[in-house]
This record gives structure tokens, C-alpha cells and sequence, in this order.
């Protein structure tokens, strides 16, 4: 299976998030699955791509060429795959998935995921979705859609279109078991 994870690209955060990117990168790989990020070498992102290298596993990387600068994409990717534009990038990311998680990240990492969370609530795509609340970082958010499902914004039965779960085995148990 391939999964496409969304995350910080960000180094600047605590090493704990880091370290669980990692760890779920070395997961992945030791369970036969591959990963789908958007190529980056930094952050989250870069350290879930180590994690899938050293454990030997497959590594699908989707940048827009305006992203090839030095420091920036990670270079040992199984395969890379450059596009036009960020929007471009999301529609491979999302065609090679069979799953999706949302790691730690910021404005990006929201937008991904909301867009993914859309198209499954319209009943574009049936693929699971889970995210990686390291550290309570999500707490935040999932009150905020806790509150929009209370207040009539948001149908209820949308907020059990995700799995929140804290650790990287813990989720990849949830995906396994949804696909």
C-alpha cells in the first residue's frame, strides 16, 4: 500500500515530532508499505523519508520544479515526480495513495488535509485518512471541528471520516485494517 503523508517541512520544531515522523517512516517501510510526501528534505517530512530509506522501503516524492533549489528536496527518493504547479502536486499525491495521513505540520499540511477530508466527505474517494496527533498537536483542531459539528456547521457523522491516533503503530494498525 502507499501512503501519502502530509507534514511540516520545518525543522524548526521539537525533536519529538521529528522523531515520530521517523518512526513512522521506518514502519512504513518495515511493513511493505511505501510513502507519498511532498519531497521535501527537512521537517517532518524529511524525517519520515529517512525512516522509509533506511528500512529499505519504497519513496515517492512530488514537488513542483520551482522547488528545486539546493537543501530542498530529499535525493533519495525511489522515484521523483515533478509538476507545475502545487495543485498539480496534490492530484498525483492523491491518484498514488491508497491512504493518507496528516503529520504535525502548518498552513500547508492543514490545506492538504482539508482538501483530502473534502473530497472524501463529497464521496470523491472511499481511501482512508488518519491523523498523527503527536503531543496533542491537533487537540486544537479536532475541538474546533468538534464545535463546528455542535453548532450545525459540520454534519457529525464527518468527524468519523479520519482516525486520530498519537502513535505511528497505532495508526498504521487503523490503515491496515481500513484498506
Amino acid at each position: 500500500m502507499n501512503i501519502c503523508m502530509y507534514g511540516a517541512a520545518s525543522d524548526a520544531v521539537d525533536k519529538a515530532y521529528l522523531d515520530a515522523a521517523y518512526r513512522l517512516g521506518q514502519a512504513l517501510a518495515r511493513r511493505g508499505h511505501g510513502l507519498v510526501f511532498g519531497g521535501g528534505d527537512t521537517g517532518l517530512m524529511g524525517a519520515a523519508a529517512r525512516g522509509v530509506s533506511e528500512g529499505g522501503g519504497y519513496l515517492l516524492g512530488v514537488a513542483p520544479a520551482f522547488f528545486q533549489k539546493p537543501g530542498v528536496l530529499y535525493q533519495h527518493c525511489t522515484e521523483f515526480c515533478y509538476t507545475d504547479t502545487m495543485r498539480a502536486r496534490k492530484q498525483l499525491m492523491e491518484d498514488r495513495s491508497d491512504a493518507f495521513i496528516m503529520a504535525p505540520g502548518g498552513i500547508g499540511t492543514f490545506e492538504e488535509f482539508f482538501e483530502i477530508l473534502t473530497l472524501k466527505q463529497l464521496g470523491r474517494h472511499e481511501k482512508p485518512i488518519a491523523v498523527l496527533n503527536t503531543r496533542g498537536y491537533y487537540a486544537p483542531l479536532l475541538a474546533m471541528l468538534q464545535s463546528a459539528a455542535d453548532q450545525g456547521f459540520l454534519a457529525a457523522e464527518n468527524l468519523s471520516l479520519c482516525a486520530v491516533h498519537s502513535e505511528p503503530e497505532a495508526l498504521l494498525d487503523w490503515l491496515e485494517a481500513a484498506v
